[in-house]
């Protein structure tokens, strides 16, 4: 979340910026922070010299009994009381005014670079770089959710049945191309300098107010509403939060950490053609690399994770775009976000597959995840995270480019991980 320096020192600019990544009311939520605060600071200041007061009339009241002044400690130790009284009213109205502040601070999204294009939509978003391989598809060319049937991979009717929609069932080489690909991602990411870890797939409320799903997101994950426990929607939630309350050494930064984890997404009032198949699932496998990292050095963190997707997808010879988003088509906590797009010969369109975020001091703010510099001053870190990459629009993609009249053809990098080398 934005920090009271943020919102105080530069407030005009803080409501363009929100502006900008079209958040309803900027001006309105600002003032009210500003507000929260200022009652904060004023209680804090009336309760402080309330204290004080407190502190000098108890030290007095040994001296006025010593010195047979009983009248005197009397009228003091009355003081203190209704000082003790009033400083109870005064704590809780400091506490609530806290509390509302954090409140609406939830509410308000990080504010965007000054690189972040204008614009409120997807069509707006600016195209980065294309790459990749083309692809010629036989006339008789299959979308991926035909192919999957004709070649027994992926069946979409018994997950309905065990299940429901949205929670496919993976068989054969099919299974295989997942688990393949998942080490693939793990692999390459370890290659690259990052530690895996393997966390939960349930976090506490906690975990997601750390990360800024909650309360943006609520609708969105699945919560186990008896324990009070949310299914992750992707690995960043539990691996950044590994960093929560926690003071790290300058020397520990960068950290880089990536994890396997299966995802989970409601996905609620996605309806359509283009979801169909494996482009929108509510369950799916996905490697996620994190960064948690010095302000002055996250930019360049940044690219460096740019480039390990790209080489990702250079590798699995699809063909591919890179798009700056727009602030309208950003995520609520991110402040420079690029997508990596696939194209899906078969579709006609472009699928999202990785979307990778620098989310500045906004998440660690939530987190209170700091460290502490040579000159032992403590900062907010920055956070960073990735999916490198998310499996079912690779795996469509992978599935409609590399059909050919013999079967699918696997890309040479993924054969060593799948054991074959054709799909027929």
């Amino acid at each position: 979340m934005l920090t009271i320096k943020q919102i105080t020192e530069n407030t005009d600019a803080v409501i363009r910026s929100l502006e900008k990544k079209h958040f309803k009311n900027a001006k309105e939520a600002i003032e009210q922070v500003i507000a929260f605060n200022d009652k904060r600071r004023s209680t804090q200041n009336v309760l402080d010299k309330n204290l004080a007061e407190v502190n000098s009339l108890s030290k007095s009241i040994g001296q006025f009994m010593k010195e047979g002044k009983k009248e005197e400690a009397e009228s003091a130790r009355a003081r203190v009381a209704e000082l003790k009284e009033a400083n109870k009213t005064l704590q809780a109205d400091m506490d609530g005014a806290a509390e509302d502040m954090q409140t609406v601070l939830y509410t308000i999204p990080n504010l965007p670079y000054d690189e972040v294009p204008e614009g409120g939509t997807a069509e707006e978003n600016v195209i980065e770089k294309t790459g990749g391989m083309e692809t010629e598809l036989p006339k008789d060319a299959l979308p991926h959710w035909e192919l999957t049937k004709k070649y027994d991979l992926i069946d979409f009717d018994l997950g309905v049945k065990i299940t429901g929609a949205g929670f496919p069932v993976y068989k054969g080489k099919g299974a295989q191309l997942q688990r393949g690909l998942i080490n693939f991602f793990l692999d390459e990411a370890r290659k690259a300098g990052y530690m895996e870890i393997m966390p939960p797939t349930v976090v506490n409320a906690a975990s997601g107010y750390g990360t800024g799903q909650l309360p943006d997101k609520e609708g969105q994950m699945y919560h186990c509403q008896l324990d009070d426990l949310y299914l992750i929607p992707t690995a960043e939630v539990p691996v950044t939060n590994i960093y929560r309350d926690v003071i790290l050494d300058e020397k520990q930064l960068p950290i880089m950490n990536c994890a396997y984890t299966q995802c989970f997404r409601r996905e609620a009032g996605s309806y359509g053609k283009d979801v169909r198949g494996l482009n929108r699932l509510h369950e799916f496998s996905k490697v996620e690399i994190v960064r948690i990292d010095k302000p002055e050095h996250s930019k360049q963190s940044h690219k460096e994770m740019l480039e390990h997707v790209e080489n990702l997808l250079i590798k699995l010879e699809l063909p591919y775009r890179i798009l700056r988003l727009c602030g309208g088509d950003m995520s609520f906590t991110a402040a420079l976000c690029f997508d990596f797009e696939v194209y899906s010969e078969a579709q006609k369109r472009w699928l999202e597959v990785s979307s990778v975020s620098n989310f500045d001091t906004y998440q660690a703010n939530r987190l209170k995840c700091r460290y502490r510099s040579a000159e032992k001053k403590t900062e907010l870190c920055h956070t960073l995270n990735g999916s490198a990459l998310a499996l079912p629009r690779i795996v469509a993609a992978l599935l409609e480019n590399n059909q050919t009249p013999e079967g699918i053809r696997i890309p040479k990098a993924l054969v060593p991980y799948v054991g074959f080398e054709i799909i027929d």
